[in-house]
């Protein structure tokens, strides 16, 4: 069974940085993780893409979010990365993995969707607090 493990969450006051991990582990049954995204769900609201990286490096991200978030994965790991920087209070949020598995290797679509993933980590907690 395939499980996603986020990671690097913790309480921070605005302007600091963070990097999230996503570890992916299980057995895939020789698919590979063909897209891997991350999502973030605030209190009360409902879950937003930030951005999706495929097997090939691609990235994707939502046009809604501002340059302050950067996607990188390293397939060897099974590791998807979120960078954050200058955060915000307004990204206090659950931060949140998702994977497809299969045999190809990008992100199908012009955009992240929710309904395209098929695992989901239990998320990481992100506090922007001054």
């Amino acid at each position: 069974q395939v499980r996603l493990r986020e990671s690097g969450g913790g309480s921070v006051q605005p302007g600091e940085s963070l990097r999230l991990d996503c570890v992916a582990s299980g057995d895939t049954y020789q698919r590979r993780y063909a897209c891997m995204a991350w999502f973030r769900q605030a209190q009360g609201g409902e879950r937003e893409a930030i951005g999706s990286m495929g097997y090939d490096g691609r990235v994707l991200y939502n046009e809604s979010m501002a340059g302050r978030f950067t996607v990188a994965r390293d397939n060897g790991k099974h590791t998807l990365y979120l960078q954050v920087n200058d955060l915000e209070p307004g990204d206090t949020a659950m931060y949140i993995c998702a994977a497809v598995l299969g045999w190809g290797t990008y992100c199908e679509g012009g955009r992240i969707q929710r309904e395209d993933f098929g695992y989901w980590g239990q998320g990481t907690l992100v506090t922007v607090s001054s």
